[in-house]
């Protein structure tokens, strides 16, 4: 016999046929207003996951994991009445591809394609209901066109703080419109990566090393374009309040943006009029400051440093580029640094204190320099040690502590301004002292910083600006898109000149003006694909205001209803496109201040080893593989019946067969195997009332797997479908209706499964009309699951004897009489005296005999 039929049941049919269909018939496409098909008496339910890289080693079982979970809220809320947008991109720029290209000379395009091809292969084969019309690619012309149009708006813009809006550039009335575009050009200390040719944002060096090859990286300076995410940092704090976010990713993005609220002082050099700006959040311990400690990058150093100490603080600085901002920032390390030769004026005491450099303090944190307070803070206080510096206590605990590296608050001492107040009310009044003194003011300080947007790349969206000299500008909307051009070699320079400018007739743009030739981070694609994904196929607009508005609305400022992906991506890639949303908002060209309104992390999937999966351990699990052996409705459900969606969780093999025999037990429910070996409706299904019990399992049914989609917990909704069927196995009369109404429930779940078992009843019991995805999903009710009987135990002498059901209503009287009149009772009470009978309602009757 063939090997189909060793199979449970021939998922390797049925899986095929209706992925076949459903892209024939388009079953999944949604309608735009003003489109054939668009019915505006629905609500709209815009569910996204967070698109994949593609990359050339296809998908692992891993990553199905939350498209599964938001394929199962798609079918449910379809079925529901929703009108419901669910896509699928590709966020397709990247290093792997570029680096296979200066490998192999083979085009990154080309790579991307072949990869793209596996992934949706993949995709369609675990019958994903996906729009697939509205599919995108960052790397398309005709998208990436819209992305260098969106960074045109933000460098045509500028953060108004009056109105705390990003406003046209025109409406600024300064003179130097440069000095506050939302997008700007500036020297700053980067990580620069030789063997990689291109600078890499902070959160791609690990252990000063680059996370793609592990090449080693160096600080150096370099010019580079820069987008003001912090002139939103306010926003983008307070505005995460109203979004339904689990609230360690709401955590970890306050924790990014990091508010502190303190005071800036200004500390004036004693020998020049240079001033060093410093913001602390404890001005109270202001009398305490016993240094200054300048980053070596500092603009202010080469100014101040003496000619003797010249020396030493060229070979430091030259030391701290070879570190990473991780390694500088070790607590754990042996502090170091070097006097600057120069002196400060402590403006609470008018001391003259040292300004020394030292690698723990970043140029691009704060204001790059400290004021070393070394009785209160730990990392000054062995700074202060190393280099023999005054340490003075000026907080003093209210505790039994010592005051020497005590960090809290308590009361101000050592301090005449303030002496005897609690830090408190002490921060208050020496801020106030310091703003009629005109030495500092009361001011709130992020963590955040500007975001680094430029790559010495070949794989990324070209910048759309010109240089004349030293002065840039835009180039205008018809212009757009700039394509990266054909290259033979895709090798870095070296040099820290990107490699398009290898591309002589590109970069000149005319005799005196040249094109930009850095490319835009990967981040840029994905700062708007949600937007694009509502009208993907508008050439005169990123996007059109209607399908924006029917979309992205509702009442809440989040647009996309539903938007799962893993916790990899909870601080930059969100932080990244609510940036971007918030100034297109302002602009006007969008009508919500948020992209995302509901966020779900799923957990990872470990491999059959407990180890998280990858090459170099052996433990990757292909789903094809999967699919092939089980089935791809096994495969989907198994994903979700692991265990809760946003818990990490191994994968088992063996889990995947027993779901897998959980849909044979389904299939073999309805179908039975004729002499010839082939499958036929069975002949217990018959259109015939559900008996009570029945009933009220399938009602119960209804109502927890209902529950369960709406609450992400899946796994226990199949349970709860399992209990049905072994319910059902057994019985000698299948009611349609009831096998009508599981199905429905089970179609999210196992689509494939499920739509050929409701063709099959169709074939025989015509009275339903239309494919299972048409169906209105069932309603229970509520009166049939309340009990309506209950066990009674009955007892003689405090023995168990029997048991029997009565109404949930019955009297005690009631049920005196039915445990007396029990014919199994009134045999082993014949011949003797009933003296009492105890009744406990609802539970028992205790016969005492003599």
């Amino acid at each position: 016999m063939s090997s189909e039929r060793r199979k449970p049941y021939p998922f390797d049919e049925i899986e095929p046929k209706w992925q076949a269909i459903w892209e024939k018939r388009q079953l999944f496409h949604a309608s735009n207003p003003g489109e054939k098909g668009f019915d505006s008496a629905k609500p709209k339910f815009y569910v996204l996951d967070m698109f994949p890289y593609p990359s050339g080693a296809g998908l692992h079982v891993g990553h199905p994991e939350g498209y599964t979970a938001t394929d199962i809220i798609a079918r449910y809320k379809r079925m529901l009445g929703f009108n419901v947008l669910h896509p699928m991109g590709w966020d397709a720029f990247g290093l792997p591809a570029e680096q296979y290209a200066v490998k192999s000379g083979q085009h990154p395009a080309v790579t991307t394609r072949e990869n793209v091809a596996k992934f949706t292969s993949q995709l369609k084969r675990i019958g994903f209901s996906y729009d697939w019309q509205r599919e995108i690619n960052t790397t398309d012309p005709r998208y990436y066109k819209w992305t260098q149009w969106i960074f045109l708006q933000i460098y045509n813009s500028w953060f108004n703080p009056e109105t705390k809006r990003a406003e046209p550039i025109s409406t600024y009335r300064g003179t130097d419109p440069d000095s506050v575009r939302l997008a700007y050009v500036a020297e700053v200390p980067v990580n620069w990566c030789p063997e990689l040719g291109t600078v890499l944002a902070n959160e791609e060096v690990v252990d000063a090393k680059s996370e793609v090859g592990g090449f080693p990286v160096f600080r150096r300076p370099m010019r580079q374009w820069m987008l003001r995410i912090t002139a939103y940092a306010e926003r983008l704090l307070d505005e995460l309040d109203e979004l339904d976010w689990p609230e360690g990713i709401k955590l970890l993005q306050r924790n990014w943006i990091g508010r502190s609220e303190g005071a800036e002082i200004d500390f004036r050099t004693d020998k020049s009029d240079q001033k060093i700006r410093v913001f602390t959040t404890r001005p109270d311990t202001l009398y305490g400051g016993t240094f200054l400690v300048l980053a070596p990058e500092h603009s202010l150093v080469d100014l101040i440093v003496t000619e003797e100490q010249w020396p030493a603080v060229r070979d430091y600085r030259e030391r701290t580029a070879r570190k990473s901002d991780l390694e500088r920032a070790d607590l754990s390390k042996d502090k170091t640094g070097v006097f600057t030769g120069a002196y400060a004026i402590n403006p609470a005491n008018s001391e003259k204190i040292p300004i020394l450099i030292a690698d723990y303090v970043l140029v691009g944190y704060g204001t790059g320099a400290i004021g070393g307070v070394p009785a209160h803070d730990e990392r000054d206080l062995e700074f202060a040690k190393k280099f023999d510096l005054p340490i003075v206590v000026v907080v003093q605990p209210t505790g039994d502590e010592p005051a020497i590296g005590f960090t809290g608050e308590g009361i101000a001492v050592n301090s005449p301004i303030i002496n005897g107040l609690r830090s408190a009310v002490a921060k208050k009044k020496i801020t106030a002292w310091l703003e009629e003194c005109g030495q500092g003011k009361r001011a709130i300080n992020y963590k955040l910083h500007d975001w680094l947007f430029s790559r010495q790349r070949y794989w990324g969206e070209p910048f759309p600006i010109i240089w004349e000299g030293h002065h840039h500008r835009s180039l205008g909307e018809s212009e757009l898109p700039v394509m990266p051009p054909a290259l033979e070699d895709y090798k870095p320079i070296g040099t820290g000149e990107p490699p398009l400018a290898r591309a002589k007739e590109l970069v000149r743009y005319s005799e005196k003006i040249v094109r930009e030739t850095n490319t835009m981070p990967q981040w840029a694609g994905s700062c708007w694909y949600y937007l694009r994904f509502c009208d993907p196929h508008n050439d005169h607009r990123f996007v059109g205001k209607e399908a924006e508005r029917y979309w992205m609305g509702g009442d809440k400022p989040g647009g996309v209803d539903l938007y799962v992906g893993g916790t990899e991506h909870a601080v930059l890639h969100l932080l990244y496109a609510r940036f971007w949303q918030k100034v297109l908002f302002d602009l006007g060209y969008v009508s919500k201040p948020e992209p995302f309104q509901r966020l779900v992390n799923q957990g990872i999937i470990l491999g059959e080893d407990n180890q998280k999966m990858s090459k170099s351990r052996g433990n990757i699990v292909n789903p094809d593989d999967v699919i092939d052996q089980h089935g791809a409705d096994a495969f989907r459900c198994y994903e979700m019946f692991m265990g809760p969606l946003e818990q990490m969780k191994p994968w088992s093999m063996r889990g995947v067969e027993g779901v897998g025999r959980f849909l044979a037990r389904v299939w073999r429910l309805l179908m039975t195997e004729n002499q010839k070996g082939e499958w036929e409706l069975s002949a217990k299904v018959k259109n015939t009332d559900s008996d009570k019990a029945q009933q009220k399992l399938l009602h119960a049914t209804i109502k927890k797997v209902t529950e369960d989609i709406e609450s992400f917990s899946f796994n226990t909704a199949i349970s709860q479908m399992m209990i049905f069927v072994n319910a059902f196995t057994n019985v000698e009369v299948i009611p349609l209706s009831a096998m009508r109404s599981f199905l429905i429930l089970l179609n999210p779940f196992a689509p494939h499964i499920a739509s050929e078992l409701w063709e099959r009843l169709n074939t025989k019991f015509t009275d339903a009309r239309g494919d299972i995805t048409e169906q209105p999903w069932p309603s229970y009710d509520e009166r049939l699951l309340v009990e309506q009987e209950v066990e009674i135990v009955i007892q003689i002498n405090g023995k168990l004897r029997d048991r029997i059901k009565m109404s949930i209503v019955a009297t005690e009287e009631e049920m005196k009489t039915a445990a007396i009149a029990n014919p199994k009772i009134q045999k082993l009470v014949s011949g003797k005296n009933i003296g009492k009978v105890v009744v406990v309602p609802k539970k028992l009757v205790n016969i005492v005999v003599h």
